[in-house]
């Protein structure tokens, strides 16, 4: 039989072959029938364009090179997010085993053109598929880069939540962000697998020089049958390699995501002045530079020193704040604050360690030191304004 008739007979096949095709998917391919009644119809939309594009293609393969690719030009785009890869290749896999049966004794010519056509069907799915992926993840690095800066700025609206799940967010509970600086190689995929491998949510942020990670849980904290979970520290540990050299800040913990801009604040704060504390580790807690914020003229920083450490200390006894002052005033000798209390070395040595019991800071430290003078300094400036607000004025005399 010669090319034209072989088409033309083609041609007049063409709806059997779509029925038949129809017919075996329904039979053999589960998926397709619990599909609903629209996608099914789709599905045999892109059928019946295969064997249509197909019968195009065999009648001049040199005219229309790309023919393959139009045969998903039918579907509604709905169809390509409900119907994966392996469900396309299946759906050309049976379509091409219906067509060579139908076909079978009309020659090796036409064999293997159907052969080689169902090669370019399948590569041409791969690409459909390779597009929508590489659009998807565009799409996702721009949200993604949109709810960073959103924590950031500290500008969340209402349609933040529904962004974050956009995302794929599964964190809940605490949350804490990682601020350092961006590697020259930096390898986004690495950061997310060992996110995975401990159990932990992670938006990524690059921001040029800057690189921002917002870390959440990603399983119920102590649910059954799991390991117990690492702290915030410590995943920050395992996250530090990831980072560009110099210093890697983590923020304090939040109780949800939609208040990570607080642990970002702090963050990004104590990135800013890490270099002021010369033997910081890394990473570094954000807590553990208050002194050098407050410096800096963080007013979180100022009020965090002042409700932590000042406040509890006045309230509690006002001869914790006394000796805590004598003790640092006096390079921490204990000696020097019992002569000038006229108590005891033993009772300093109580007196500090009610300190270190009521805010948890020991003052023989001397990094401690340095935090505990600064909050005295800064509650007693916070205590004089007060003073000085609430005296009457004064009339003056005639």
């Amino acid at each position: 039989m010669d090319k034209a008739a072989t088409l033309t007979w083609l041609r007049r096949i063409s709806g059997d072959i779509a029925s038949v095709t129809i017919k075996r998917l329904e039979d053999t391919l589960p998926w397709y029938a619990d599909m609903p009644p629209a996608r099914r119809s789709a599905v045999g939309l892109v059928a019946q364009a295969g064997i249509t594009s197909f019968i195009q293609w065999y009648e001049d393969p040199n005219s229309t090179p790309w023919i393959a690719a139009d045969i998903f030009a039918a579907a509604p785009r709905e169809l390509l997010r409900s119907v994966s890869l392996q469900q396309t290749l299946q759906l050309i896999r049976v379509t091409v085993e219906v067509t060579e049966e139908r076909v079978a004794g009309r020659g090796n010519d036409l064999r293997e053109a159907i052969l080689l056509y169902s090669r370019d069907v399948a590569f041409a799915a791969a690409g459909v598929y390779a597009r929508a992926a590489g659009a998807r993840g565009l799409w996702d690095a721009r949200l993604e880069a949109l709810v960073v800066d959103s924590i950031l700025t500290g500008e969340a609206d209402e349609e933040l939540p529904s962004r974050i799940a956009a995302l794929g967010w599964h964190g809940h509970g605490e949350v804490a962000v990682l601020v350092g600086t961006t590697p020259p190689q930096f390898d986004v995929d690495l950061v997310r697998r060992t996110a995975r491998k401990l159990a932990v949510d992670v938006l990524i942020g690059v921001q040029g020089s800057r690189l921002v990670l917002v870390l959440g849980r990603a399983r119920a904290e102590g649910a059954e049958g799991e390991e117990e979970e690492l702290g915030f520290q410590e995943i920050a540990a395992r996250l530090e390699p990831s980072f560009g050299p110099g210093y890697v800040v983590l923020g304090p913990a939040v109780a949800a995501l939609v208040d990570a801009s607080q642990s970002a604040r702090a963050a990004l704060a104590g990135f800013a002045v890490a270099r002021a504390w010369r033997s910081a580790p890394r990473p570094v807690e954000a807590d553990d530079l208050l002194p050098e914020r407050a410096l800096a003229g963080d007013p979180l920083a100022k009020q965090t020193l002042i409700e932590r450490i000042f406040r509890p200390l006045q309230a509690h006894s006002t001869d914790l704040v006394t000796t805590l002052w004598s003790y640092l005033d006096n390079g921490r000798s204990l000696e020097a604050t019992a002569r000038e209390l006229f108590v005891h070395p033993n009772t300093v040595r109580y007196r500090l360690k009610r300190v270190s019991e009521v805010i948890g800071w020991d003052a023989t430290g001397p990094r401690e030191a340095l935090i505990l003078q600064t909050a005295l300094i800064l509650g007693s400036i916070g205590t004089a304004e007060q003073v000085r607000r609430r005296a009457p004025l004064r009339r003056p005399q005639r």
